[in-house]
């Protein structure tokens, strides 16, 4: 029943884009979540147009990419007029402009193996000024915890990074860089994963909470060590897997938040 509640709870978080991301921006640790939730969005679009221009669970991946563009625009709103400085505040100037770009590919027509190259480049862009603010928020924070909100946050984004380079070369429209830049998500993954379990501050709560990542991560893992094929139960294994972790690394990144309060 637990388990249940929990399943049904991330829906609404992540299929509604309801909950917490509705609220305005209150403390500084709140903006750093919501910043390093923009990088992973940039990500997840990019895996939910990937996955629907292959048919893979086209009406979720449809619900996903729907949803993950509401709510990176509302987040995006809210950081701008939260922004603390000058600097922070040109970041998302210049993040508006990349993203209103990407929009317009995501949304402008059926996917295509065309307009999912552009996908694939544009989000690269808006991930880097993504991750440029959140670090701007980070170095405001006084304490520990904030790098601990950003560092846990950032797992969120390599989830969706993993798959987005998965399902780009399944579909045929990876790049060069694309395989190694899936083998260095998965690299920087495991490591952040061990800085976050050995930290001091580390509630038995969060202590639990890791603990279900790294199993969500077994089962991500062996997902992504499957080879694409026609009949597309490996790209619906990532697409599936990689929703899984997410959902756990997000509960994970609302402790630490909590922890600066």
């Amino acid at each position: 029943m637990k388990s249940l509640c929990k399943f049904v709870l991330a829906a609404c978080i992540f299929a509604a884009a309801g909950g917490e991301a509705l609220a305005q921006i209150g403390d500084l640790h709140s903006a750093i979540n919501k910043a390093g939730r923009e990088r992973m969005l940039s990500q997840r679009m990019a895996k939910a147009y990937f996955q629907i221009g292959q048919q893979i669970e086209v009406e979720r991946s449809s619900k996903l990419l729907d949803a993950s563009i509401a709510q990176f625009d509302r987040q995006l709103v809210e950081l701008k007029n939260y922004a603390p400085t000058a600097e922070i505040k040109d970041t998302y100037l210049k993040l508006e402009k990349v993203w209103l770009a990407y929009k317009d590919v995501l949304l402008g027509t059926t996917p295509s193996v065309a307009n999912g190259r552009k996908v694939l480049e544009i989000s690269e862009q808006v991930l880097a000024l993504a991750h440029q603010g959140t670090v701007q928020l980070e170095k405001q924070s006084a304490s520990q915890s904030g790098r601990l909100v950003n560092v846990s946050g950032r797992q969120r984004m390599l989830s969706q990074r993993m798959a987005k380079f998965y399902q780009a070369m399944a579909w045929g429209i990876g790049d060069m860089n694309s395989a190694a830049e899936l083998d260095k998500a998965r690299k920087e993954f495991a490591a952040a994963q061990q800085e976050l379990s050995a930290a001091p501050a580390n509630t038995q709560q969060i202590k639990d909470a890791l603990e279900l990542v790294r199993q969500q991560w077994f089962f991500f893992e062996n997902a992504l060590n499957q080879k694409s094929a026609g009949d597309k139960r490996a790209q619906t294994a990532v697409a599936t897997t990689s929703e899984r972790i997410l959902e756990e690394m997000e509960s994970t990144v609302g402790l630490y938040e909590k922890l600066g309060r």
